[in-house]
């Protein structure tokens, strides 16, 4: 047995406790959400989601908007894994010299704010002609993203158990071979994980699509809750059909952390036990 489970388990007040915390917490967390499908029947009732599924608003189609953010968070998330994993593996097992140096440096780069970079960003974007492109929002996000996805998948890696990788090389595997038939197979918790977070970070992304993208056939959800907004106005009818917007603007993400959550719990403990 656990003894820090055989622990909890004698104090049921602490449990009873944690609970109610937790679920104040939830009721707390979904009152916006209540609130918008609420407001989202108000007058036309079910009438709202029917046509914001099936007309555009201000040029915009709600379905387009689903397609351009899994287009940029696909590519984002597929970047981010690939380097990652890699990165990963090359820092967990290759020993060369300035190793923690460059991994340190790596990892810095995990506090410069997004918004520090904007104008670089958007010149070096333009001049390599990936303005109003897709890739050109994908790429952006995955570089912010890239730090963590190396640390994620490096303390993962160090997690695992080593002998596996030194009998593979000593049997005469190629790095190449034991990346793909070995590692890759047993970090895939923390890489599906990385994939759901990247994912869902890229679908809540509104700064970048609106510095890169001007046009409105390639306007991303997060973007349209804006757009919306303005073309609903604040008439009765208005509001109803943009609270139901809002509700459906939110399906996507939600659809991916439900997908995602036993990986992401997993991921969030990945390098915490080490063999």
């Amino acid at each position: 047995m656990n003894p820090s489970r055989d622990l909890l388990y004698r104090r049921p007040h602490e449990r009873i406790l944690m609970t109610a915390l937790l679920v104040f917490l939830a009721a707390v967390w979904s009152l916006p959400l209540i609130a918008a499908v609420t407001r989202g029947f108000a007058f036309n009732g079910a009438q709202n989601f029917i046509d914001v599924l099936t007309e555009s608003i201000g040029g915009v189609s709600l379905l387009r908007t689903y397609l351009n953010s899994f287009v940029i968070a696909v590519f984002h998330a597929v970047v981010v894994v690939a380097i990652s994993a890699l990165a990963g593996y090359g820092f967990t097992y290759f020993e060369f010299k300035g190793r923690e140096v460059l991994y340190h440096i790596v990892l810095v780069f995990m506090a410069v704010p997004l918004t520090s970079i904007l104008i670089p960003l958007f010149f070096i974007t333009r001049e390599a002609g990936l303005r109003d492109t897709m890739i050109g929002v994908a790429l952006p996000e995955a570089a912010m993203t890239l730090p963590f996805g190396v640390l994620l998948v490096r303390n993962y890696a160090e997690s695992l158990p080593r002998t596996l990788i030194e009998v593979a090389l000593i049997d005469g595997a190629s790095h190449r071979r034991v990346f793909l038939d070995i590692f890759v197979p047993l970090s895939r918790p923390a890489l599906i994980n990385l994939g759901a977070l990247s994912i869902m970070w890229s679908l809540q992304d509104f700064l970048l699509p609106s510095l890169f993208l001007t046009d409105v056939t390639q306007t991303t959800a997060a973007q349209a809750v804006l757009r919306f907004k303005e073309v609903l106005g604040a008439t009765p009818t208005g509001i109803g059909r943009y609270n139901a917007s809002l509700v459906l603007l939110a399906v996507p993400a939600l659809i991916v952390v439900l997908f995602g959550l036993r990986f992401i719990t997993q991921g969030l403990t990945a390098g915490g036990v080490k063999e």
